[in-house]
């Protein structure tokens, strides 16, 4: 009996120790699961963190460069002010020089004809008779040539005068064209700095801009031969927003969708070596097979009230851009057409 107790007790105790290891080993199988769980999460965000901290650094030399360009525009904006201002004053002075010329012969006129009126008196006074009309005729004779000599003086002079106003209105004309230009430019250079940062509402924006840009050019007209952001409802009541819609003749529509990201190649463009280029190329690919299958899966073509031509256009508004994609993955394009897109 004693000995089955004893038995019955280390069998119990074996249990137990076995029982207590296997509770430990599992424990301690979840806390080392746990601590690697931990260090993938921590290594993803050491990765994140590096990646951002490399964007933000070449942005911040983006935005220098953008920066330099601006300040340069304002110094030709200040320097073709000054110029304004200068051409302006010497017109000024330009005209004012005529004025006192015009004054000046208009007096020297004057006083010739006091002269000549004084002297005709003398001679008619020292005479101490009448001056006949033959004398009268020789008198004017010598008289009318100057006059006509200071009239056509005068009129050069006024001509002059009115073709250095109206060369001064054209170039003021002028460069005040050149500073709406300057205005431009920096607006644009705002705008596209802002799509290449990877804002992707600004980079559809700028999309859309050049897309209008590329229809306008081709003759067609916003709200006759195309439209856009026009809101459609779908089979499954869900609002749709196409970006163009082409009118064709014969009563047919084309979708054209401008809202292909390009952050992935402006970084593989600015690349400053061979493993970042590769990884750049490697994420512009993707992101353009993904936007196919973005476009595949909203079915413009099947909206309710086009008249489609089975296929949606995808524009892409840098044409290296799509060149790189096509040139390292042809397959694209049969992917592509396989859900009836075209680019």
């Amino acid at each position: 009996m004693d000995i089955t107790l004893m038995i019955s007790a280390v069998v119990a105790l074996a249990a137990g120790a076995v029982i207590g290891w296997l509770a430990t080993k599992a424990h301690a199988d979840q806390i080392r699961a746990d601590l690697i769980e931990e260090r993938r999460e921590l290594d993803i965000e050491l990765s994140a963190a590096r990646q951002q901290l490399a964007q933000e650094a070449h942005w911040r030399s983006e935005c220098e460069l953008l920066n330099n360009e601006l300040r340069s525009l304002h110094s030709i904006n200040t320097s073709l002010e000054a110029d304004l201002r200068e051409v302006t004053t010497r017109l000024e002075a330009t005209q004012q020089h005529a004025e006192d010329k015009i004054r000046q012969m208009i007096n020297s006129e004057q006083r010739l004809s006091e002269q000549f009126e004084n002297l005709a008196n003398r001679i008619f006074e020292h005479s101490n008779r009448r001056v006949d009309e033959q004398n009268r005729q020789s008198l004017n004779s010598l008289l009318t040539p100057l006059r006509e000599q200071l009239d056509g003086f005068r009129r050069q002079v006024q001509e002059s005068f009115g073709k250095e106003a109206q060369e001064r209105h054209t170039l003021a004309h002028e460069i005040r064209n050149l500073q709406q230009l300057n205005a431009q430019m920096a607006q644009e250079a705002i705008n596209l700095t802002r799509a290449l940062k990877g804002d992707n509402k600004a980079q559809g924006n700028w999309g859309e801009v050049v897309l209008a840009r590329v229809l306008e050019a081709s003759g067609l007209r916003e709200g006759y031969e195309y439209e856009t952001q026009v809101s459609i409802e779908n089979d499954a009541r869900s609002r749709m927003q196409p970006d163009v819609i082409v009118r064709l003749p014969q009563g047919k529509d084309v979708v054209i969708d401008a809202k292909m990201t390009l952050v992935a190649y402006e970084r593989y463009f600015n690349a400053e070596d061979d493993y970042t280029r590769e990884a750049a190329l490697q994420e512009h690919i993707a992101s353009v097979r993904n936007h196919i299958r973005l476009l595949g899966r909203k079915d413009y073509q099947q909206l309710p009230g086009l008249r489609s031509l089975d296929y949606v256009l995808m524009f892409i508004p840098v044409e290296p851009a799509f060149l790189l994609a096509l040139d390292k993955q042809p397959e694209l394009i049969t992917e592509a057409l396989k859900i009836t897109l075209c680019w």
